[in-house]
């Protein structure tokens, strides 16, 4: 009877889960020359355009770089300056496949975003109104404003839930095209600045159609939305590897005095978060761990990437030939699965 049983419960559950129990490591396929890698202060951001070139978005020398193809040099796309043209205190970072690329930055703490070409001629920019208000702590960094937006050359999406929405649609004029995504039940709707930090996210396109929201603090989950900005499905994220940091969320968060009042400093569980070519969500958390999920949403791997040792990603991006670009380090590895 307890054979029986046992054969039952595995055919019930698919071959996948049982995989994804164990994570895998992934060995890098290459880096960024020391020679060049070396010249960042904080490369938070390494993506590429359909030519080829790299950019690496440095938050802390408020500069965006340029690195040919072959990685044989690098050079200054934008530097830092409080001036339209110029980024000073930036937060966020994208590429679109043509070259042209969006920076999120605060001048006197208002919000701004500014699109540049490849070689870093601004073509349009506009403040966002209201003032900067942090929202996410990090390794004792206070993260203000826009923590993240993605940018595909005609709309730009961020995450804006203090509007009301998990998911904001900019047009390049700075106009709202569209605010979509209910924000999620958090058991903290009576203070306000904490519903809104624990609906903070990262909003995703995926390739294939719709878009990706991936909570960024409190409990891992992640929603899939269709091109008309319906429900398509919810997941909880889940598994061994997480299960320590997800059973340590506090249920009270600290408050910190800043110009805009006391406001609560809510730590990430999820550093960042990419779609892959064929419309795979990878996640990766504060731990050093990945998990990779299919277009149905059924969690497939997790992984750990190592390279000199093992990497804790900031921020993931698939370049060419279906390569995964990911930082710190400037790294690549093969998103062969």
């Amino acid at each position: 009877m307890r054979i029986l049983l046992i054969i039952c419960i595995v055919w019930l559950v698919p071959a996948h889960a049982f995989l994804a129990r164990k994570s895998e490591a992934v060995r890098s396929t290459g880096a960024m020359p020391a020679s060049i890698a070396g010249r960042f202060r904080d490369p938070v951001g390494f993506q590429q355009s359909a030519s080829g070139q790299y950019f690496v978005f440095d938050r802390r020398a408020h500069t965006v770089y340029g690195i040919d193809r072959e990685q044989t040099s690098v050079w200054e796309i934008v530097q830092i300056g409080a001036e339209p043209g110029r980024i000073i205190d930036p937060t966020a970072f994208s590429v679109a496949p043509n070259g042209t690329f969006v920076v999120a930055d605060a001048p006197n703490n208002r919000e701004r975003i500014q699109i540049f070409s490849p070689v870093g001629f601004r073509i349009i920019g506009f403040m966002l109104p209201g003032r900067s208000r942090p929202r996410v702590t990090l390794n004792n960094l206070v993260l203000n404003g826009i923590g993240s937006l993605q940018y595909t050359r005609t709309p730009i999406l961020m995450s804006q839930p203090e509007s009301g929405a998990l998911i904001t649609e900019y047009a390049l004029s700075g106009s709202v095209a569209r605010a979509f995504g209910n924000l999620r039940v958090t058991g903290h709707e009576d203070d306000r600045e904490l519903h809104v930090a624990l609906n903070s996210g990262l909003p995703l396109v995926d390739p294939r159609g719709g878009y990706f929201f991936v909570f960024q603090t409190g409990v891992p989950e992640f929603r899939k939305y269709d091109e008309a900005g319906r429900l398509v499905f919810e997941r909880h994220v889940e598994g061994v590897e997480i299960d320590e940091i997800v059973a340590r969320l506090p249920t009270t968060w600290p408050r910190r005095e800043t110009p805009e009042g006391e406001l609560p400093l809510v730590s990430p569980t999820v550093r960042a978060a990419a779609v892959d070519p064929d419309g795979g969500l990878w996640i990766s958390f504060v731990v050093p761990y990945t998990y990779i999920y299919d277009r149905e949403g059924d969690k497939t791997r997790a992984v750990q990437f190592r390279a000199a040792g093992i990497i804790s990603p900031a921020s993931l991006f698939f370049g060419d030939n279906g390569r995964l670009l990911v930082t710190p380090g400037l790294y690549e590895f093969s998103a062969a699965r």
